[in-house]
C-alpha cells in the first residue's frame, strides 16, 4: 500500500479530460495515491525523469498490469538485458538507415496515393480522410499486415488503448480489446508464414528472422 497522500478522483471525468486534476495534483500533491485507480501517480516529469531509471524500484516488468495481461509482455514491459534484446531485434526494421533506404519511398508513395484518391476542389475533414489512411497505411507495411485495411489499424489500435486505460474494469472496453487482439493474431497468422519464406523489411519479418520467440513478436507488433 502506497504511503504517498490519497487523492481521490471521479473516473468518468478523469477519462474525459485528466488535465485539471493533474494540473491541481501536480500543484498540491505532485506524487500521490488514487484509490479509484490502485495506481501511485507522478505527475511531474523531472520526477518520472529521475524514477524510471531505477528499475529496481520501478521495474517495467508489471505482469499484472493490464498491458502485459492484455497484449502480452513487450519490450516496453522488459527491463535490462531482456529490453535490450529485444530492442535490437526490433531496431532494424526502423533505423533511420531503413527509413532512408526503404521506408520513405513507401511513405510518399502511400502520401500520394492517399491524396490522389481526393476529388479535386472536395471538403474532407483531414484527421479521418487523410491523416488516419496514412498512418494506418503506413502502420501495415511497416508491421507487415499489408492484409489488412488502415481502417483495421484504427480500430484496433483504440481498442487497445482503451483497453490498457481501462482501470475501472468495464466489461465492454475489455471485450473490445480482446477482440482486436484476436483479430490482430489472426493476421500475423496469415502473414508470418509468408515473411518466414520470403523475408521483407516489416517488423514481422525482421524480428521473426532475429530469432525472436513467435509470443515476444506478437506482443510487440500490437505494441507497435
Amino acid at each position: 500500500m502506497s504511503d504517498a497522500p490519497v487523492v481521490h478522483v471521479d473516473p468518468e471525468s478523469f477519462w474525459e479530460d485528466p488535465y485539471p486534476t493533474l494540473a491541481k495534483m501536480r500543484a498540491e500533491a505532485p506524487i500521490c495515491f488514487v484509490p479509484e485507480l490502485g495506481s501511485t501517480l507522478f505527475t511531474r516529469r523531472n520526477d518520472i525523469h529521475t524514477c524510471e531509471k531505477n528499475v529496481a524500484v520501478f521495474s517495467s516488468d508489471q505482469p499484472t498490469g493490464l498491458m502485459t495481461v492484455l497484449m502480452g509482455q513487450n519490450l516496453m514491459r522488459r527491463d535490462g538485458e531482456e529490453h535490450r534484446r529485444e530492442r535490437f531485434a526490433y531496431y532494424p526494421a526502423v533505423s533511420p538507415r531503413a527509413v532512408k533506404d526503404h521506408w520513405a519511398a513507401e511513405f510518399e508513395r502511400i502520401v500520394d496515393e492517399t491524396l490522389g484518391e481526393l476529388s479535386v476542389g472536395a471538403e474532407v475533414d483531414f484527421v479521418s480522410t487523410v491523416a488516419t489512411a496514412i498512418s494506418g497505411e503506413a502502420m501495415k507495411v511497416m508491421t507487415g499486415l499489408t492484409q489488412i485495411g488502415f481502417q483495421d489499424v484504427d480500430a484496433w489500435s483504440q481498442a487497445m488503448i482503451d483497453g490498457i486505460a481501462n482501470y475501472t474494469g468495464d466489461p465492454e472496453v475489455e471485450t473490445q480489446c480482446h477482440n482486436a487482439t484476436a483479430a490482430i493474431d489472426a493476421a500475423i497468422d496469415e502473414r508470418l508464414p509468408i515473411v518466414r519464406a520470403e523475408p521483407d523489411h516489416s517488423l514481422l519479418s525482421v524480428m521473426h528472422h532475429a530469432g525472436m520467440p513467435e509470443e515476444n513478436v506478437r506482443a510487440n507488433i500490437k505494441l507497435t
